[in-house]
């Protein structure tokens, strides 16, 4: 199929445009930044330099490359360090989700384009409360923090427009990406000692190793009804878990534990949700409709895997 790809030199699309092309697909990839039209050359797409804000360029460049299927998967989050301030650090990304996927959905209007998949959230929130594994029936259902506005109405925005604008619209709720070159400065982090337990480490994440979530992508690509899709790992698991494990197998010290009160100084009401109450995702949906699964079933082997390479 013709497939035209957003965000095509992110963590996730460098992964996902050689991916589509190695199945078989005729890929249309775009960047905005033109010294990185070589690379998706090189994946094996026809690169176009866009900026998903840029209506009339976005229509354009989809009416030209007719696809098939578009995938959304536009974010800025490079050089990603703090969350004390959610909606400042993901302004961009929260525009990107919001006018950025109404500038597409038009293009694929005019480009009689029937499947949209677009990028949603399955990583860790600040929920209201712990409990079982959200499904994709489950709400949100995260507390209200004053700084953290703008990016759940984003989130919850792509949800809910692009399956019910697009013919087949579909929204991949990711976890917590990790691998090559997906979170490196995590690791950086931890080996400075700069992401410590907060509060116990009770709150739940969910993972996805970063070429599993480009697997799935393109199992969706090929596979699936519309609606709501979580992608993440058999394994969710608390922060007490999976941090300490993650130091250990990165060469690092034992994380610092630090009580909730001390968290929301260092690190902000929203980081110390993240650690305390998230909760995380159930995968059996997408691993049956998507006809997917994950290779690293749990961060654990995940986690080594990407340290060791």
């Amino acid at each position: 199929m013709r497939v035209f790809v957003t965000g095509a030199t992110g963590a996730l699309g460098r992964y996902l445009v050689p991916g589509l092309v190695a199945a078989g697909h005729e890929v249309t990839a775009t960047t905005r930044t033109p010294g990185k039209v070589a690379q998706l050359r090189q994946a094996g797409a026809e690169p176009v330099v866009v900026d998903g804000l840029d209506r009339e360029g976005v229509i354009a460049a989809v009416k030209s490359a007719a696809p098939e299927v578009i995938v959304h998967e536009m974010t800025a989050l490079a050089g990603l360090r703090s969350l004390r301030n959610p909606d400042k650090t993901f302004a961009a990304t929260n525009e990107l989700r919001t006018r950025g996927t109404d500038n597409l959905l038009a293009a694929a209007g005019q480009a009689g384009t029937r499947r949209v998949i677009a990028q949603g959230y399955a990583g860790a929130g600040p929920d209201r409360r712990s409990g079982p594994l959200k499904t994709e029936e489950d709400p949100p259902d995260w507390r209200p923090i004053r700084s953290a506005v703008q990016g759940p109405a984003a989130i919850a925005y792509v949800e809910k427009t692009v399956p019910a604008e697009a013919p087949e619209g579909l929204v991949l709720r990711y976890g917590g990406f990790y691998g090559p070159g997906a979170s490196d400065f995590l690791l950086e982090m931890l080996r400075k000692r700069q992401v410590p337990v907060i509060g116990g480490g009770t709150g739940v994440w969910s993972f996805i190793e970063i070429t599993d979530a480009a697997a799935a992508t393109i199992a969706a690509v090929e596979h699936g009804a519309p609606g709501l899709y979580n992608v993440v790992d058999d394994d969710p698991a608390p922060v007490a878990e999976w941090l300490p494990y993650l130091a250990k197998v990165a060469g690092a010290k034992p994380p610092l534990r630090v009580p909730a009160w001390l968290g929301r100084l260092l690190a902000g009401e929203f980081v110390v949700s993240q650690m305390t109450t998230s909760r995380g995702f159930s995968n059996e949906k997408a691993r049956k409709e998507l006809s997917w699964e994950p290779r690293y079933a749990s961060w654990r082997e995940g986690f080594r895997a990407w340290v060791s390479g």
